[in-house]
């Protein structure tokens, strides 16, 4: 994580390349309000996602020892309003002994026909896991189940379910398929970039179907894959997308797929080649939905790979929740990601109705203050913007000024009218942590936009833009100095026209 490491994006480890002595001064000033973090220890891929009974649930690949990747085993967490969570006991542990195996990445479903036959009151979770042997070089896919609401589970006697005899065999997501009326899986074999698909009657014997891949992306591995229906936003229509995470560049990424499902093949819409980001960020990666959601109805949660800074007493942190949804765009179906609806509709609660406006303010060459009251880095900001005259404008945030007033470090999220680009600028943030490839970040909007919409999710150290009602995302770290807390407005060049903002400080969270 340090320079003398190397990052290795997996859903699952990091090869190190030097020693890393635990870093033990707490801090609170990056600790997240309104996003999830373990209450100690590090933390990565989110598993297990299920909705039971007003409860989501949220297993997570966790170390319960250490803030340092290691004895991976499946931590819990539930939660209400996706903002509050309890900390649970550890749900699936890791096995120690003469055949090691460590808990990785996996999903969970609810077994509403006991077709497995573990259910002992008419229906039970199930989680479906790669079990990592790290003596034996070798991955494989496991079950267990659980008939107390997702508190314990206990492992299928006859595990592994699939087993390829391979190193690199991980992250089953499953879904029961209504065209099959059989539960259908997708994995993948990360080298060969490919995802594979398998049915399954009972969750315990898995027939192979077919595989996908490669696409997109070239030169580095596929991990985390999902597959689930979306609606289009606007018809009576619904595609199937795939998404897999995409490591082994100099930052994680995630891609995705828009097609169709014939039963036994996924048929991609688009050329082979074609790459389309969930995020455009630098740290969003391993990200699934949650299943057995009222509706059907898919919400996102991705983890947000820890930046170069250590934290203490936990590392690493999930997004903000993100309701999906496709769109129809001159280059075809894409996806949209919006902050849930059940967190967006409680920020009036969730800020004690603390909350700023501004309308129709226009800004020439010139910086305004937003906000009445000090949000010490933690707050939602909604906003629409006009641009003219090749306008260079937007928002100064994790500010800091010296004793006559002038700026010395901020980070800059922006828009430049005439390349039309949104880009987030972290040269002047006072972090000599960042990666230089990492200090400007941005995505190029269609042609003659003038006008766009933010949500700008800022909360300690996590940074969510999303922009155009969710068409397009970019979530990164920033880690303030003490007192860099200012947030403002300017415009550089140009003019900019602040149509409508809001302000909602959530530094008060409870």
């Amino acid at each position: 994580m340090r320079k003398y490491f190397q990052l290795f994006f997996s859903c699952f480890f990091f090869v190190s390349t030097g020693v890393l002595a635990q870093h033990t001064i707490s801090t609170p000033q990056w600790r997240p309000v309104y996003h999830f973090t373990p209450a100690k220890n590090w933390t990565n891929d989110p598993n297990g996602l299920i909705y039971l009974n007003g409860i989501y649930h949220l297993y997570n690949q966790q170390n319960p020892f250490e803030n340092k990747w290691g004895h991976m085993s499946w931590g819990h967490a539930t939660t209400t309003d996706m903002v509050h969570w309890k900390h649970l006991p550890v749900a699936i542990p890791e096995k120690i002994g003469k055949d090691t195996i460590w808990i990785f990445s996996g999903c969970s479903v609810l077994d509403k026909n006991n077709s497995s036959g573990f259910c002992k009151n008419g229906s039970c979770i199930v989680a479906v896991y790669t079990a990592d042997q790290p003596n034996l070089k070798k991955e494989s896919q496991f079950i267990a189940y659980s008939n107390d609401g997702g508190m314990s589970f206990t492992d299928y006697e006859n595990n592994p379910v699939i087993d390829l005899h391979k190193k690199d065999f991980r992250d089953p997501n499953v879904l029961w398929n209504e065209q099959l009326h059989k539960w259908l899986m997708v994995v993948a074999s990360p080298r060969e970039r490919k995802v594979l698909f398998y049915t399954s009657d009972n969750l315990k014997k898995w027939d192979s179907l077919s595989e996908f891949g490669p696409a997109g992306f070239a030169n580095g591995i596929w991990e985390c894959p999902s597959f689930f229906q979306l609606p289009v936003q606007g018809t009576n229509r619904k595609k199937w997308v795939l998404m897999t995470s995409f490591g082994g560049g100099h930052k994680p990424m995630m891609q995705y797929f828009v097609g169709d499902f014939d039963g036994k093949n996924f048929v991609n819409d688009n050329p082979a080649d074609k790459a389309m980001l969930v995020d455009n960020g630098d740290c969003f990666y391993a990200a699934i939905s949650w299943n057995n959601v009222p509706g059907d109805k898919k919400i996102l949660i991705g983890w947000m790979v820890p930046g170069e800074h250590n934290t203490y007493p936990w590392r690493g942190q999930m997004s903000i929740p993100r309701d999906l949804g496709l769109i129809q765009t001159k280059e075809g179906l894409r996806l949209i990601q919006q902050p849930a609806s059940l967190i967006k509709n409680s920020l009036p609660k969730l800020s004690g109705n603390d909350i700023f406006s501004l309308d129709n303010q226009k800004v020439t060459g010139k910086e305004i203050v937003i906000g009445q009251k000090n949000t010490r880095n933690a707050y939602w900001l909604e906003t629409e913007i006009e641009f003219h005259d090749g306008a260079i404008a937007g928002f100064n945030i994790a500010g800091k000024k010296d004793a006559e007033g002038n700026i010395v470090s901020a980070t800059s999220i922006a828009y430049d009218e005439m390349k039309h680009e949104l880009y987030i600028d972290k040269t002047n943030s006072g972090d000599d942590k960042i990666k230089k490839e990492n200090l400007l970040q941005s995505v190029i909007l269609p042609g003659g936009t003038k006008k766009i919409k933010l949500e700008i999710l800022m909360d300690k150290s996590s940074l969510e833009i999303f922009v155009n009602n969710g068409e397009q995302v970019l979530t990164t770290y920033i880690f303030p100095e003490t007192g860099a807390d200012g947030l403002s407005f300017f415009a550089k060049k140009g003019t900019a026209e602040i149509r409508n903002l809001k302000l909602w400080n959530l530094s008060n969270l409870k």
